[in-house]
């Protein structure tokens, strides 16, 4: 909820290496989800704040695009040793404003840092090719050159892993960013920019916009944003796409996800349990990767939902900060507004005669009375004409939909509108060699069941979970954060300087 006025916890922007306050005169809370308590305000910026941070960005472009590789490597090697050494102290700002388990906060940031190390490489990323002598004493060779000002606009989910699968590359590659944090969890974004600051990054290259929709709608108009990344529900994905590509910007925006693991009659019903619970309740179950769709082929149904039951009965639900000597497995959801939200899908699934195998509405945390609480809920029984299989719910709800036959598990995966990821588990290699083929989505998981590539791939998917030509990260997130130039040049033979003269028609490749 927005009020007026602010507190000594005020989360700020950040330009030009400093907070800044900006003039809105509108702040957001920002509220500790295990406890319901408001932990600080921030600020939401107004169209003139926006093109401040913008501006700092836009200054400092021209300048950290001629510095040198070698200087702009031995920054991100600073910085990448300083996340390494500190992340404890990051992970207990993302638990306390998203909710998540210190430990699951952890792995965000280790995910991230992947791309911090990608990113230390970039001098090899960005080496272009070279043909010496295509024609008579002409060379040809490709550079590839920074964008200028990237916009990073970040869901709320990995408040800092997903900045981290941009920034370091656009960074590394010669560009200044301005990152547009989810106004639920911003305090991380700061943490990044103080961080950044400490490693020797100049000022203005890494700026942070907090804010709403004002904010999001100047970075998309701001004709000093040349390139916009973005990463949340499909709706906003395509308006963001939409919008920055009217305004000329190059755009990547991922989308929402309906993810499904598919388990063969020859699986390993142990170890596809223990994948079904570990990914569709972890982070409770607020990732665009987590699996909300068991398809349960054949005779193994029963069984594996009996399996799934007991290990989802076993989940402790409460206050995942680091100082508790036994912490629990699965924290809250984000907002009350969201677990409210989340709760309703249930109320729905029961109601649309889906099977309540487990039930979390009635979960009893280890936390306080006020907390964001869902615990982990299953569904067997799930028809996909039901909104709990059409809907992108965001929250620990984890569906069994039974089918037959291996051809009905991948007509209903190609069927689903979303394209992100999916998992296959069997013993059979013939089956999962056929699967990669068949599924339609940009992420295969085999005996995995989250696909998330390591950095030096890219991250992505199909259909409605990706808008624009480029994935994240990887090759593909080096070239989204470059342009290539190719220059042909002539340097004459003194000892042998050819007759000038007049020669209107193409050249000639002698």
């Amino acid at each position: 909820m927005a009020s007026e006025g602010h507190e000594t916890s005020a989360i700020t922007h950040w330009a030009n290496g400093a907070r800044l306050n900006g003039s809105s005169g509108r702040w957001s809370d920002v509220t500790n989800p295990a406890t319901g308590e408001v932990a600080g305000r921030v600020a939401l910026a107004s169209t003139e704040d926006a093109q401040r941070v913008i501006a700092a960005a836009r200054d400092a472009a021209a300048g950290w695009a001629a510095t040198s590789l070698s200087r702009r490597t031995q920054v991100l090697f600073a910085f990448r040793e300083l996340l390494h050494a500190r992340r404890e102290e990051l992970a207990t700002v993302i638990t306390a404003e998203h909710g998540k388990v210190h430990s699951d906060a952890l792995g965000e940031i280790s995910r991230g840092q992947e791309i911090v190390e990608l990113a230390c490489g970039i001098s090899h990323l960005l080496k272009g090719g070279h043909s010496h002598g295509v024609s008579t004493g002409v060379d040809v060779h490709s550079t590839r050159r920074p964008v200028g000002v990237a916009a990073i606009i970040s869901p709320f989910n990995f408040p800092a892993m997903v900045p981290m699968w941009f920034f370091p590359i656009a960074i590394a590659a010669g560009n200044t960013v301005v990152l547009k944090p989810s106004e639920k969890d911003p305090s991380a974004s700061l943490w990044l920019a103080e961080l950044w600051k400490e490693a020797g990054l100049p000022d203005g290259v890494f700026n942070v916009l907090q804010g709403d929709k004002t904010a999001v709608d100047t970075i998309l108009a701001s004709p000093d944003v040349d390139a916009v990344s973005f990463v949340g529900s499909t709706p906003i994905a395509e308006y963001v796409y939409a919008e920055a590509a009217a305004h000329g910007k190059r755009v990547q925006a991922l989308g929402g996800a309906k993810n499904h693991m598919v388990v063969l009659p020859d699986a390993d019903l142990d170890l596809a349990a223990d994948a079904a619970v570990n990914a569709g309740y972890g982070s409770a179950g607020e990732r665009c990767m987590a699996i909300s769709v068991v398809v349960a082929v054949g005779p193994v149904a029963d069984d594996l939902v009996a399996r799934i039951a007991d290990r989802t009965r076993r989940i402790r639900v409460g206050d995942g900060s680091a100082d508790r000597e036994d912490p629990p497995d699965m924290g809250p959801l984000i907002t009350r507004a969201h677990r409210d939200r989340v709760a309703s899908f249930v109320d729905e699934g029961e109601g649309a005669g889906a099977r309540l195998v487990v039930d979390g509405r009635g979960v009893k945390p280890d936390g306080a009375a006020d907390g964001f609480w869902l615990g982990p809920t299953l569904f067997d029984h799930v028809r996909p004409d039901m909104e709990i299989y059409t809907e992108e719910i965001f929250g620990p709800v984890l569906c069994v939909v039974r089918v037959d036959t291996y051809a009905e598990a991948v007509a209903l995966v190609n069927a689903n509108p979303y394209g992100n990821g999916t998992a296959v588990f069997t013993h059979d290699g013939g089956a999962a060699r056929r699967f990669e083929d068949d599924v339609e989505v940009g992420m295969v998981g085999v005996n995995v069941p989250i696909p998330v590539p390591a950095g030096f791939y890219s991250f992505g998917g199909w259909k409605r979970s990706l808008f624009g030509d480029s994935h994240a990260y990887g090759p593909e997130g080096v070239h989204f954060y470059t342009r290539g130039k190719v220059v042909t040049s002539r340097w004459v033979d003194p000892s042998a300087r050819p007759a000038g003269g007049l020669e209107l028609g193409f050249p000639r490749h002698d």
